[in-house]
């Protein structure tokens, strides 16, 4: 006796094609599950999506705003365009800021992007740039965050989605923000129970092992 899957599904529509997912699936998953690739860089699959860095954008037909793809609810027989002329444009924006803004030359996703959109980070030159001197208060990793796009997956992992450790936070305000601990405290005086899972989801090379840092040290000197 055959079986039957009885489990509901929404159907839409994504660059031309017809696409199928389960009810509460965001447009990004959906599009993995498909074979259409869009680019990611605050995101990780074992995290809360937080649609931070908006590099997921895309153009929803009949929305005004674009929308960022991992956590925007993909709904029966909507339209989806994942590389248009409007996405494009403003992910090459967005590239352009983050790399006039901090240094990505640790962040191998970032500078692919970049090349891939032709991104110029150098018609924002010029503007703030964050420069915070690395910090190395513990024997096992460095945390260097004038690298640090702040897309929180450090402190996802460091908090309820992963260790419950609670070490990393947010501090600052505007330009000035900042991933932090609670009173700046060094690492060796917060929670931490190092175990290196905040390095391991870190996108940009901010959070870098002490030996690998201390490597790099050495052969810019």
């Amino acid at each position: 006796m055959s079986s039957r899957d009885d489990s509901p599904s929404i159907s839409f529509t994504m660059n031309g094609r017809t696409v199928v997912a389960a009810p509460g699936s965001t447009i990004l998953s959906t599009a993995r599950a498909a074979g259409v690739e869009i680019p990611t860089l605050c995101y990780h699959p074992n995290l809360t999506a937080n649609g931070l860095c908006r590099l997921c954008v895309v153009e929803v037909v009949g929305m005004r705003a674009l929308q960022p793809a991992c956590v925007a609810i993909a709904a029966p027989e909507m339209v989806v365009n994942t590389e248009t002329d409007r996405v494009i444009r403003a992910r090459r924006v967005i590239l352009e800021l983050l790399a006039s803004t901090v240094d990505l030359s640790e962040a191998p996703e970032a500078l692919e992007y970049i090349e891939r959109y032709c991104a110029d980070p150098s018609r924002f030159a010029g503007g703030l740039r964050r420069t915070i001197p690395a910090i190395d208060d513990n024997p096992f990793f460095v945390r260097d965050y004038s690298k640090c796009i702040m897309c929180w997956r450090c402190i996802q992992v460091c908090a309820g989605d992963v260790q419950n450790t609670f070490a990393l936070t947010w501090g600052g305000r505007g330009f000035e923000s900042r991933v932090t601990t609670a009173y700046d405290q060094a690492m060796t005086e917060s929670p931490c129970v190092f175990c290196g899972n905040c390095v391991g989801v870190c996108p940009t090379g901010a959070l870098v092992g002490k030996v690998e840092y201390d490597m790099r040290q050495r052969d810019e000197d």
